[in-house]
Protein backbone atom coordinates (compact mmCIF):
# COMPACT_ATOMS: atom_id res chain seq x y z
CA UNK A 1 0.00 0.00 0.00
CA UNK A 2 2.89 2.61 0.85
CA UNK A 3 4.08 1.66 -2.89
CA UNK A 4 1.12 2.61 -4.42
CA UNK A 5 0.24 6.05 -2.16
CA UNK A 6 4.42 7.04 -3.22
CA UNK A 7 2.92 6.16 -6.91
CA UNK A 8 0.38 8.96 -6.77
CA UNK A 9 2.23 11.62 -4.89
CA UNK A 10 -0.41 12.44 -2.25
CA UNK A 11 1.08 15.74 -1.70
CA UNK A 12 0.60 17.08 -5.13
CA UNK A 13 -2.97 15.39 -4.62
CA UNK A 14 -3.69 17.29 -1.32
CA UNK A 15 -2.37 20.38 -2.77
CA UNK A 16 -4.93 19.94 -6.08
CA UNK A 17 -7.50 19.90 -3.65
CA UNK A 18 -6.66 22.65 -0.99
CA UNK A 19 -6.46 25.06 -4.20
CA UNK A 20 -9.87 23.88 -5.62
CA UNK A 21 -11.51 24.07 -2.03
CA UNK A 22 -9.92 27.11 -1.50
CA UNK A 23 -11.16 29.02 -4.67
CA UNK A 24 -14.50 28.00 -3.74
CA UNK A 25 -13.97 29.56 -0.25
CA UNK A 26 -12.57 32.76 -1.91
CA UNK A 27 -16.00 33.12 -4.27
CA UNK A 28 -18.20 32.92 -1.43
CA UNK A 29 -16.60 35.31 0.99
CA UNK A 30 -16.26 38.05 -1.32
CA UNK A 31 -19.16 37.10 -3.17
CA UNK A 32 -21.40 37.70 0.58
CA UNK A 33 -23.61 39.98 -0.35
CA UNK A 34 -25.35 37.71 -2.91
CA UNK A 35 -26.54 34.40 -3.13
CA UNK A 36 -24.15 32.15 -5.07
CA UNK A 37 -25.79 28.69 -6.11
CA UNK A 38 -23.22 25.76 -4.93
CA UNK A 39 -23.99 22.25 -4.43
CA UNK A 40 -20.92 20.97 -2.18
CA UNK A 41 -21.38 16.85 -3.63
CA UNK A 42 -21.51 17.86 -7.06
CA UNK A 43 -18.37 20.40 -6.49
CA UNK A 44 -16.70 17.11 -4.54
CA UNK A 45 -17.23 14.90 -7.72
CA UNK A 46 -15.35 17.69 -9.69
CA UNK A 47 -12.34 17.78 -7.13
CA UNK A 48 -12.19 14.00 -7.02
CA UNK A 49 -12.17 13.84 -10.63
CA UNK A 50 -9.63 16.12 -11.01
CA UNK A 51 -7.41 13.94 -8.08
CA UNK A 52 -7.86 10.32 -9.54
CA UNK A 53 -6.99 12.45 -13.42
CA UNK A 54 -3.98 13.75 -11.54
CA UNK A 55 -2.96 10.84 -9.62
CA UNK A 56 -3.68 8.48 -13.30
CA UNK A 57 -0.88 11.21 -15.13
CA UNK A 58 1.07 10.58 -12.19
CA UNK A 59 1.43 6.69 -12.46
CA UNK A 60 1.12 6.84 -16.68
CA UNK A 61 4.40 9.56 -15.62
CA UNK A 62 6.41 7.05 -14.17
CA UNK A 63 5.31 3.96 -16.13
CA UNK A 64 7.16 5.80 -19.17
CA UNK A 65 10.29 7.42 -16.97
CA UNK A 66 10.80 4.12 -15.58
CA UNK A 67 14.70 3.68 -17.02
CA UNK A 68 15.40 7.50 -15.84
CA UNK A 69 14.33 6.76 -13.08
CA UNK A 70 16.33 3.70 -12.13
CA UNK A 71 19.44 6.56 -12.80
CA UNK A 72 17.77 9.81 -11.44
CA UNK A 73 16.13 8.71 -8.31
CA UNK A 74 16.86 4.54 -8.62
CA UNK A 75 15.49 4.58 -4.23
CA UNK A 76 12.17 6.01 -5.66
CA UNK A 77 11.68 3.58 -8.49
CA UNK A 78 8.17 1.47 -7.83
CA UNK A 79 6.98 0.43 -11.20
CA UNK A 80 8.50 -3.06 -11.95
CA UNK A 81 10.09 -3.08 -8.58
CA UNK A 82 6.70 -3.20 -6.15
CA UNK A 83 3.81 -2.45 -8.32
CA UNK A 84 3.71 -5.14 -11.78
CA UNK A 85 3.62 -2.92 -15.11
CA UNK A 86 0.26 -4.08 -16.12
CA UNK A 87 -1.43 -3.19 -12.75
CA UNK A 88 -0.23 0.48 -13.17
CA UNK A 89 -1.50 0.46 -16.95
CA UNK A 90 -4.63 -1.16 -15.28
CA UNK A 91 -4.90 1.35 -12.32
CA UNK A 92 -4.37 4.39 -14.80
CA UNK A 93 -7.33 3.73 -16.82
CA UNK A 94 -9.54 2.86 -13.90
CA UNK A 95 -8.73 6.49 -12.22
CA UNK A 96 -8.91 7.96 -15.70
CA UNK A 97 -12.20 5.79 -16.43
CA UNK A 98 -14.25 6.61 -12.90
CA UNK A 99 -13.21 10.28 -13.85
CA UNK A 100 -14.60 10.96 -17.31
CA UNK A 101 -17.70 9.01 -15.61
CA UNK A 102 -18.04 11.73 -12.94
CA UNK A 103 -17.42 14.49 -15.77
CA UNK A 104 -20.01 12.90 -17.93
CA UNK A 105 -22.50 12.83 -14.88
CA UNK A 106 -21.96 16.86 -13.82
CA UNK A 107 -22.16 17.68 -17.42
CA UNK A 108 -25.50 16.19 -17.88
CA UNK A 109 -26.47 17.53 -14.88
CA UNK A 110 -25.43 21.18 -15.74
CA UNK A 111 -26.25 20.82 -19.23
CA UNK A 112 -23.07 21.87 -20.35
CA UNK A 113 -20.23 20.22 -22.57
CA UNK A 114 -17.65 21.78 -20.32
CA UNK A 115 -16.77 19.37 -17.50
CA UNK A 116 -16.19 16.15 -20.01
CA UNK A 117 -14.34 18.32 -22.38
CA UNK A 118 -11.98 19.34 -20.22
CA UNK A 119 -11.46 16.56 -18.39
CA UNK A 120 -11.03 14.71 -21.47
CA UNK A 121 -8.77 16.95 -22.81
CA UNK A 122 -6.52 16.68 -19.45
CA UNK A 123 -6.16 12.89 -19.62
CA UNK A 124 -5.49 12.93 -23.62
CA UNK A 125 -2.72 15.16 -22.78
CA UNK A 126 -1.37 14.03 -19.55
CA UNK A 127 -0.98 10.61 -22.08
CA UNK A 128 0.49 12.00 -24.78
CA UNK A 129 2.78 13.93 -22.55
CA UNK A 130 3.81 10.80 -20.85
CA UNK A 131 4.70 8.85 -24.07
CA UNK A 132 5.76 12.09 -26.84
CA UNK A 133 5.61 15.59 -25.47
CA UNK A 134 7.79 15.22 -22.68
CA UNK A 135 10.44 14.55 -25.24
CA UNK A 136 10.45 17.66 -26.91
CA UNK A 137 12.09 20.84 -25.88
CA UNK A 138 9.70 23.11 -23.67
CA UNK A 139 7.03 21.22 -25.40
CA UNK A 140 6.18 18.78 -22.08
CA UNK A 141 7.18 21.61 -19.72
CA UNK A 142 4.64 23.96 -20.96
CA UNK A 143 1.87 21.33 -20.96
CA UNK A 144 2.60 20.55 -16.81
CA UNK A 145 2.51 24.34 -15.99
CA UNK A 146 -0.57 24.50 -18.12
CA UNK A 147 -1.86 21.78 -16.22
CA UNK A 148 -0.91 23.05 -12.93
CA UNK A 149 -3.17 26.39 -14.00
CA UNK A 150 -5.66 24.95 -15.14
CA UNK A 151 -6.86 23.45 -11.80
CA UNK A 152 -7.78 27.02 -10.54
CA UNK A 153 -10.11 27.47 -13.59
CA UNK A 154 -11.91 24.33 -13.22
CA UNK A 155 -13.33 26.15 -10.39
CA UNK A 156 -14.22 29.32 -12.02
CA UNK A 157 -16.12 26.80 -14.89
CA UNK A 158 -17.79 25.42 -11.80
CA UNK A 159 -19.33 28.36 -11.26
CA UNK A 160 -19.85 29.84 -13.95
CA UNK A 161 -21.86 26.83 -15.39
CA UNK A 162 -23.87 26.96 -11.91
CA UNK A 163 -24.82 30.64 -11.92
CA UNK A 164 -25.01 32.17 -15.57
CA UNK A 165 -28.00 30.97 -17.32
CA UNK A 166 -28.03 30.85 -20.79
CA UNK A 167 -31.97 31.92 -21.17
CA UNK A 168 -33.13 34.62 -21.75
CA UNK A 169 -33.68 36.99 -18.57
CA UNK A 170 -37.17 37.04 -17.19
CA UNK A 171 -37.62 38.56 -14.08
CA UNK A 172 -40.43 35.85 -12.67
CA UNK A 173 -38.09 33.10 -13.48
CA UNK A 174 -34.78 32.21 -10.88
CA UNK A 175 -33.89 29.77 -13.69
CA UNK A 176 -32.89 32.61 -16.15
CA UNK A 177 -31.34 35.07 -13.73
CA UNK A 178 -27.64 35.18 -13.52
CA UNK A 179 -25.23 36.66 -11.00
CA UNK A 180 -21.83 38.77 -11.22
CA UNK A 181 -19.03 36.94 -9.43
CA UNK A 182 -15.51 38.33 -10.28
CA UNK A 183 -12.68 36.04 -10.29
CA UNK A 184 -10.06 37.95 -11.53
CA UNK A 185 -7.78 37.34 -8.24
CA UNK A 186 -8.72 33.37 -9.71
CA UNK A 187 -7.48 34.13 -13.08
CA UNK A 188 -4.79 35.96 -11.65
CA UNK A 189 -3.40 32.84 -9.44
CA UNK A 190 -3.63 30.82 -12.34
CA UNK A 191 -1.60 32.85 -14.45
CA UNK A 192 1.05 32.71 -11.36
CA UNK A 193 0.81 28.67 -10.98
CA UNK A 194 1.45 28.44 -14.75
CA UNK A 195 5.01 30.55 -14.62
CA UNK A 196 6.35 29.34 -11.74
CA UNK A 197 5.92 25.26 -12.70
CA UNK A 198 7.27 26.27 -15.98
CA UNK A 199 10.04 27.76 -14.29
CA UNK A 200 10.12 24.60 -11.95
CA UNK A 201 9.99 21.89 -14.83
CA UNK A 202 12.81 23.25 -16.05
CA UNK A 203 14.78 22.96 -13.43
CA UNK A 204 13.90 19.48 -12.79
CA UNK A 205 15.05 18.56 -16.26
CA UNK A 206 17.83 20.01 -15.12
CA UNK A 207 18.18 17.53 -12.28
CA UNK A 208 17.20 14.67 -14.59
CA UNK A 209 19.36 15.50 -17.33
CA UNK A 210 21.30 12.05 -16.81
CA UNK A 211 18.27 9.73 -16.78
CA UNK A 212 16.50 11.63 -19.88
CA UNK A 213 19.01 10.51 -22.14
CA UNK A 214 18.20 7.08 -21.74
CA UNK A 215 14.80 7.71 -22.83
CA UNK A 216 15.42 10.20 -25.48
CA UNK A 217 14.33 13.40 -23.88
CA UNK A 218 15.57 16.37 -25.90
CA UNK A 219 15.24 19.24 -23.13
CA UNK A 220 16.47 22.65 -22.41
CA UNK A 221 19.33 21.92 -20.18
CA UNK A 222 20.62 19.31 -22.93
CA UNK A 223 20.29 22.27 -25.61
CA UNK A 224 21.58 25.22 -23.82
CA UNK A 225 23.56 23.48 -20.95
CA UNK A 226 22.69 23.22 -17.19
CA UNK A 227 24.20 26.94 -16.01
CA UNK A 228 21.79 28.90 -18.54
CA UNK A 229 18.56 26.78 -18.38
CA UNK A 230 18.72 27.95 -14.42
CA UNK A 231 18.89 31.43 -15.36
CA UNK A 232 16.50 30.81 -17.79
CA UNK A 233 14.39 29.35 -15.46
CA UNK A 234 14.32 32.20 -12.45
CA UNK A 235 14.22 34.74 -15.07
CA UNK A 236 10.53 32.93 -15.88
CA UNK A 237 9.52 33.02 -12.43
CA UNK A 238 9.95 36.40 -12.18
CA UNK A 239 7.45 36.98 -14.55
CA UNK A 240 5.32 36.01 -11.72
CA UNK A 241 6.25 39.19 -9.97
CA UNK A 242 5.51 41.28 -12.95
CA UNK A 243 1.75 39.72 -13.21
CA UNK A 244 1.33 40.33 -9.54
CA UNK A 245 2.42 44.24 -9.78
CA UNK A 246 0.15 44.53 -13.33
CA UNK A 247 -2.98 43.48 -11.54
CA UNK A 248 -2.40 45.58 -8.62
CA UNK A 249 -2.45 48.68 -10.60
CA UNK A 250 -5.28 47.82 -12.91
CA UNK A 251 -7.51 45.76 -10.38
CA UNK A 252 -6.78 47.82 -7.37
CA UNK A 253 -11.08 48.68 -7.36
CA UNK A 254 -12.37 45.12 -8.74
CA UNK A 255 -13.33 42.93 -5.64
CA UNK A 256 -10.07 41.96 -5.43
CA UNK A 257 -9.06 43.49 -2.10
CA UNK A 258 -6.23 45.39 -1.48
CA UNK A 259 -4.86 42.89 1.22
CA UNK A 260 -5.01 39.63 -1.02
CA UNK A 261 -3.08 41.62 -4.10
CA UNK A 262 -0.51 42.80 -1.52
CA UNK A 263 -0.03 39.34 -0.01
CA UNK A 264 0.70 37.88 -4.30
CA UNK A 265 2.39 40.77 -4.80
CA UNK A 266 5.42 39.79 -2.00
CA UNK A 267 5.14 36.00 -3.61
CA UNK A 268 6.16 37.78 -6.62
CA UNK A 269 9.32 39.40 -5.02
CA UNK A 270 9.91 36.74 -3.05
CA UNK A 271 10.67 34.71 -6.19
CA UNK A 272 13.35 37.65 -6.91
CA UNK A 273 14.69 38.08 -3.29
CA UNK A 274 14.78 34.03 -2.37
CA UNK A 275 15.82 32.21 -6.10
CA UNK A 276 18.19 34.89 -7.73
CA UNK A 277 20.93 35.20 -4.05
CA UNK A 278 20.99 31.82 -3.42
CA UNK A 279 22.73 31.24 -6.70
CA UNK A 280 25.45 34.06 -5.80
CA UNK A 281 25.53 32.70 -1.72
CA UNK A 282 26.88 29.22 -2.45
CA UNK A 283 27.76 27.76 -5.12
CA UNK A 284 26.51 24.19 -6.61
CA UNK A 285 23.70 24.43 -4.44
CA UNK A 286 21.00 21.25 -4.69
CA UNK A 287 18.96 21.68 -8.00
CA UNK A 288 16.04 20.29 -5.53
CA UNK A 289 16.26 23.87 -3.20
CA UNK A 290 15.00 25.64 -6.13
CA UNK A 291 12.17 23.43 -6.69
CA UNK A 292 11.20 23.59 -2.91
CA UNK A 293 11.71 27.34 -2.78
CA UNK A 294 9.18 27.57 -5.95
CA UNK A 295 6.37 25.31 -4.58
CA UNK A 296 7.04 26.53 -1.14
CA UNK A 297 5.61 29.83 -2.80
CA UNK A 298 2.94 28.24 -5.20
CA UNK A 299 1.45 27.13 -1.55
CA UNK A 300 1.63 30.51 -0.05
CA UNK A 301 0.02 31.83 -2.85
CA UNK A 302 -2.60 28.95 -2.54
CA UNK A 303 -3.15 29.93 1.24
CA UNK A 304 -3.75 33.77 0.82
CA UNK A 305 -7.39 31.99 -0.79
CA UNK A 306 -8.05 31.82 2.80
CA UNK A 307 -7.02 35.10 4.09
CA UNK A 308 -10.23 37.06 2.75
CA UNK A 309 -11.57 39.22 5.38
Amino acid sequence: MKHFIRLIRPINLLIIMITMIGCAYYIHTTNYFQFVRFEPINFTLLIFSTVLIAAAGNIINDYFDIKADKINKPERVVIGKHIKKRWAIALHWIFNAFAVFISIYLSIYYQSLWFVFIQVVIVNLLWFYSLYFKKKILIGNFIIALMTGIIPLLVVVFFKVSNESTQAFSPYHSSTWTIYVDYSFIYLLAICAFILNLGREIIKDIEDIEGDKKINVYSLPMYIGKKKSLWIAIAICQLSFISCLIALLFFNNSFISNQLMWVILFLGIGVTVLLIPINFIKKGLPLKWYSLIIKAILFIGISTLFLYC
